[in-house]
């Protein structure tokens, strides 16, 4: 889907829907819950974030979410290993 155009409607006391629109009529569309978001440049990084979390890239294909060493990690093992070498 190539992005068209977001639509970003107000349901009230902090509740939003952003519609992300692609050319080819599809839509996705992403019901945001937070009172403190007021901006709609805000709103619509919000439902992207959320986005992530449900796709292959967030999920890592299904699996448990990212931790924090795997998420600055570069996938090279042997330049990632950092646990400390026993001296004799």
């Amino acid at each position: 889907m190539n992005l068209k155009h977001t639509r970003i409607l107000h349901e009230g006391a902090g509740h939003w829907v952003v519609d992300f629109v692609g050319d080819d009529g599809e839509a996705v569309s992403v019901k945001v819950s937070d009172d403190k978001l007021s901006d709609e440049a805000e709103i619509v990084e919000h439902a992207k974030r959320i986005m992530v979390e449900l796709t292959g890239y967030g999920t890592r294909g299904g699996r448990p979410r990212l931790n924090e060493y795997d998420a600055v990690s570069n996938g090279d093992l042997a330049a990632d290993d950092v646990s400390p070498q026993l001296k004799h």
